[in-house]
């Protein structure tokens, strides 16, 4: 919802992403709705797109670019040449809209030689709040000016050149001047939107083996789905009861509930409660039977329930939750497909969660009121 007389939603939320050079694409834009599906044959970029997006959230969540981006030069543009230095890399940025306006984030990353950040930037209302850059190709940092607007306009430091800066800004800032509180309200603005990311690719092959129970919280390939079920039907009433609406009109053959049901070895299976006595286990159900579940559940559950690395310190009310799903139709015959992207615009439309999916056709996707579509082209 909108903020107070600002205009902009009181949830931070990443409003673009932009592939400047990034694999297969140069100086592309992609702009997110409350739910958005990027579209286009195999080839395009969706997949990479979405890449893009995660290694983004999971460098504000304080990772390490060595894990983020395990083959650095897979992410370079076809083509692209080294410069004298033997150097070549990649660029990616997005922007977080919120309660202090639209924040863009820019990132230069080089592959090669070695992997490092050489350039970041940080932008509100066309003030540079945090820009760094690699001045000694020798040393492991580099030197970042952060916006101060006191005695001195900027203040300057070191930072690592294998983190992102404005991910490091609350630890670095005091916030003793508005020029300094301006900058951490935007660094905050940024890393809740990319904090608050669930990468989710279900698979069905996992989905069919009896699972230990454990902390109850979805991983993003929805493997221990049956210890998930038995914690949200106890705890979530009133969703689980939503859950098994949502598996009814997805499923063949009549369903009366979704449960976990213990094996005595401290392990617990999904079944399906048919109603007459007859419980069918997950291991006899479809691929697309497996991922509609998987993903109504995401749906439905929100980040309470998924493995989600989300800033604690940020109460939930003011935490977007958004999904990331490559392949949304995969698997799913007609029915499932057009159930689920009811229930994907209904749950984007009340605001506590965004879905970002692809799809290779969106023609199926006609006439659903809150669907953002944007079509990638090879």
């Amino acid at each position: 919802m909108p903020g107070p007389g600002r205009g902009h939603p009181d949830r931070p939320r990443i409003t673009e992403l932009r592939l400047s050079a990034f694999a297969g694409h140069r100086r592309v834009g992609v702009p997110f709705g409350a739910f958005t599906l990027l579209a286009g044959p195999s080839g395009c970029g969706k997949t990479s797109a979405l890449r893009a997006y995660e290694a983004l959230a999971r460098l504000g969540g304080g990772a390490e670019l060595s894990d983020v981006f395990p083959d650095p030069v897979a992410c370079v543009p076809e083509g692209a040449r080294p410069d004298a230095q033997r150097r070549r890399g990649f660029r990616i940025g997005c922007t977080a809209d919120g309660p202090e306006g639209p924040v863009r984030l820019d990132i230069a990353v080089q592959a090669e030689p070695e992997l490092r950040i050489v350039g970041e930037r940080l932008t509100a209302d066309g003030v540079t709040l945090l820009e760094t850059a690699l001045r000694d190709p020798g040393r492991r940092a580099v030197q970042a000016a952060w916006h101060t607007a006191g005695s001195a306009p900027v203040t300057r430091a070191p930072l690592p050149d294998d983190l992102l800066g404005t991910a490091l800004l609350p630890l670095r800032v005091a916030g003793k001047t508005d020029g300094q509180r301006r900058v951490l309200a935007a660094a905050e603005q940024m890393v809740v939107a990319l904090r608050s990311v669930f990468p989710c690719d279900p698979h069905p092959e996992w989905m069919r083996v009896p699972v230990p129970t454990g902390s109850g919280r979805l991983l993003g390939g929805c493997d221990n789905l049956p210890d998930v079920l038995w914690r949200t039907r106890v705890e979530c009433a009133r969703r689980h009861q939503q859950l098994v609406a949502a598996v009814r009109a997805g499923c063949l053959g009549p369903v009366m509930d979704v449960l976990a049901e213990p094996l005595g070895d401290g392990t617990v299976r999904g079944v399906l409660d048919r109603g007459d006595g007859t419980r069918t286990d997950f291991a006899r159900l479809g691929d697309g039977e497996l991922r509609y579940l998987a993903l109504a559940l995401v749906l439905l559950t929100g980040p309470g329930v998924l493995e989600l690395d989300a800033p604690g310190e940020v109460p939930p009310a003011m935490r977007t939750l958004t999904v990331l799903t490559d392949g949304l139709e995969r698997a799913l015959d007609p029915r499932q497909r057009t159930e689920l992207l009811g229930l994907a615009a209904r749950m984007c439309e009340r605001g506590h969660i965004r879905l970002v999916g692809t799809v290779s056709d969106a023609a199926w996707t006609c006439g659903t009121p809150g669907v953002t579509v944007v079509h990638l082209n090879p």
